[in-house]
């Protein structure tokens, strides 16, 4: 197995099943990936925010859901579907300094969703925090996999936990602090973004001088793999690609309408559902950290088969279940779904060797669209239907995994 070299340059490995694990990142590439980690949270908190105060902002500007929708159509289009774009512009020229960048993108979108008076200031907004996001993501998982040490799963997983508790902590944030205040007080957030900025500035430099110091050998590693045929690898891609259809839009099932459908079956309160939600929520950043290591000890497709297919018999069994084994039976949920992620993006790093920077924003921002058009396609069918119905059916979706079954296996390079 290659392992990253003190000079620099970076060497692709798929590690083997049951082969020993690098050691890992350590020194300042461990203080890189702590500091992405955090800067994560930071841009998922505040792309949070968003759909968090959208209760405050249809009553503010009397919107109706054909115009919420219209802004999360406008945040979505630009902070999922520009991703692969900055991805494959930054594998051909990386930019160290996005990253900050991105960050004063979300900074002016956050000031002008706390300022905007009018319903088309809220869509330029939407699309500024969008975009910070966009530009965000693939390049901090280059870095990430950059500082990884070898173990590239951890550093995924590492790297997208910190977006996990990010996610969770903005809705939070924003009923105890936007929501008793006002639109106004969303500018309070621009300390967080600031924060950000400053962490992704000095993560800027140490990415910069990495590209100087190993500019030579990082680009003799980029063109090495790529063993597979490149129809197999399109195919191989989509497959993924479903794979991360099935998991998130189950996922939306639970993240989105979990609290609903535990009041609504359960009779619980208000409080005792958002304690509930908190439990599955932890077991999917547990899942998220786990699920990187455990790639790298036994494979990429292993964690992939177990933890999408695994779920099923508990996503089965869960809506007939009374309300203490519905609160037990989401956290295997949590955790096996989860630990998917982090080994679908090194597979599909692997699968593509130089174009790190396609791959997560391809696949991050393909998550993360389908998480919102699974919230809005289940939302619209809870409503014909009932929120019942819709975990009925929901609980199969984990099937979809058994394509798992014909990813190929990626044999490990040589050792660099």
């Amino acid at each position: 197995m290659a392992v990253e070299t003190s000079a620099g340059g970076l060497s692709r490995a798929e590690p083997a099943a049951k082969a020993v694990a690098p050691a890992g990142p350590a020194g300042p590439t461990a203080v890189v990936l702590g500091a992405l980690s955090l800067s994560h949270l930071l841009n998922d908190m505040i792309q949070s925010l968003l759909p968090a105060i959208y209760p405050l902002l249809k009553q503010a500007y009397s919107l109706d859901f054909g115009q919420i929708g219209l802004l999360t159509l406008a945040f979505q289009l630009t902070a999922s579907l520009l991703q692969p774009v900055v991805g494959l512009f930054t594998d051909k020229r990386p930019l160290p300094f996005s990253l900050a960048a991105g960050m004063l993108v979300s900074l002016c979108g956050l000031l002008l969703l706390a300022s905007a008076g009018t319903y088309g200031l809220l869509i330029v907004a939407a699309c500024l925090v969008g975009l910070g996001s966009a530009i965000f993501h693939p390049e901090a998982s280059r870095v990430a996999r950059l500082a990884s040490g070898g173990r590239y799963g951890l550093a995924q997983s590492v790297f997208q936990v910190g977006g996990n508790a990010g996610t969770a902590l903005g809705p939070l944030l924003a009923a105890f602090i936007v929501v008793p205040r006002g639109q106004g007080s969303v500018a309070v957030f621009a300390v967080a973004a600031l924060a950000g900025f400053v962490v992704l500035g000095l993560v800027g430099r140490w990415y910069r001088d990495r590209l100087r110091a190993g500019a030579a050998r990082g680009k003799k590693g980029a063109a090495q793999g790529g063993a597979l045929p490149r129809g197999k690898v399109v195919v191989t891609i989509a497959l993924l690609l479903v794979l991360i259809f099935s998991k998130f839009f189950y996922m939306a099932s639970l993240s989105s309408y979990y609290t609903f459908y535990l009041i609504h079956r359960f009779g619980v309160s208000v409080p005792q559902s958002q304690l509930y939600l908190f439990v599955f929520l932890g077991a999917v950043a547990a899942g998220t950290v786990l699920g990187g290591p455990i790639g790298d000890r036994f494979g990429r497709k292993l964690v992939i088969w177990g933890s999408i297919v695994g779920v099923l018999p508990f996503t089965l069994v869960l809506p007939h279940a009374n309300l203490f084994w519905t609160v037990v039976l989401t956290v295997p949920i949590g955790l096996t779904l989860a630990s998917a992620m982090p080994a679908i993006v090194v597979y599909a790093q692997e699968l593509l060797p130089g174009r790190v920077g396609l791959v997560g924003g391809l696949f991050l921002g393909f998550a993360f669209g389908m998480g919102g058009l699974g919230a809005a396609v289940l939302g619209e069918v809870a409503d014909h239907t009932s929120i019942e119905f819709v975990y009925g059916v929901c609980a199969f979706l984990p099937a979809v995994g058994l394509l798992a079954a014909f990813l190929p296996r990626l044999d490990p390079p040589k050792a660099a």
